[in-house]
Parts: structure tokens; C-alpha cells; sequence
């Protein structure tokens, strides 16, 4: 099991300062699966203000830039909470401590 990291889409301003297209904010999704049994998340997050030195024009990123970009504005800590997250709804998916129902 290793958890997917995905990009549902991005926010950008046009122009900021000399740059054109400017990426701000990536939508970001976290799967994992083991057998019938997944555990997902969601969210977004901010980046920080765009480098004129290291951007990239909007043509030419690519899935992984976003998905660096979005690990990287999360931080290492909150992106192994995020895992960790995945991996406890798997292991409850699998063996539940909890039910609900209706009465009749």
C-alpha cells in the first residue's frame, strides 16, 4: 500500500509582478486502497508567492511540479498525517470499531 497523491485542479493569477499565469492555489487529493478497502482525503492548499528565478510558465507544468508544490506547502509533517489519516480509514474500513443504523 502506498498512498496516490493527485491534482484536481489550480487557482492562479494572471499577472503577478513580471510574471504571467501565476499558479496560487492547488486542489489536492490522497487515495490509497487495499483490496475492497480505500481510505481518501482532500483539500487545498496555498503556495507560497511565486520566484522569478525558479517559475515555471503554466505550458510547462506538469502533475508532479503540482504535486511537489502542494507537499511542500502542506509540510512533511502535516503530509504524513495526511498518509497516516488514509492508512487508520483503511484499518477501520477493514476491522470497524464503530456502526450505525436506524431504528424499526
Amino acid at each position: 500500500m502506498a498512498v496516490t497523491w493527485d491534482i484536481g485542479s489550480y487557482d492562479g493569477t494572471k499577472t503577478v509582478g513580471s510574471l504571467s499565469d501565476v499558479i496560487t492555489t492547488v486542489h489536492w487529493n490522497a487515495s490509497d486502497k487495499d483490496g475492497d478497502h480505500t481510505g481518501y482525503c482532500y483539500g487545498s492548499v496555498k503556495l507560497a508567492e511565486a520566484d522569478a528565478e525558479s517559475f515555471i510558465a503554466l505550458a510547462s507544468v506538469t502533475k508532479d511540479n503540482l504535486i511537489a508544490w502542494a507537499k511542500d506547502a502542506i509540510g512533511a509533517n502535516e503530509v504524513t498525517a495526511i498518509e497516516t489519516r488514509i492508512a487508520t480509514q483503511i484499518t477501520e474500513s477493514k476491522t470497524p470499531t464503530t456502526f450505525s443504523g436506524v431504528p424499526s
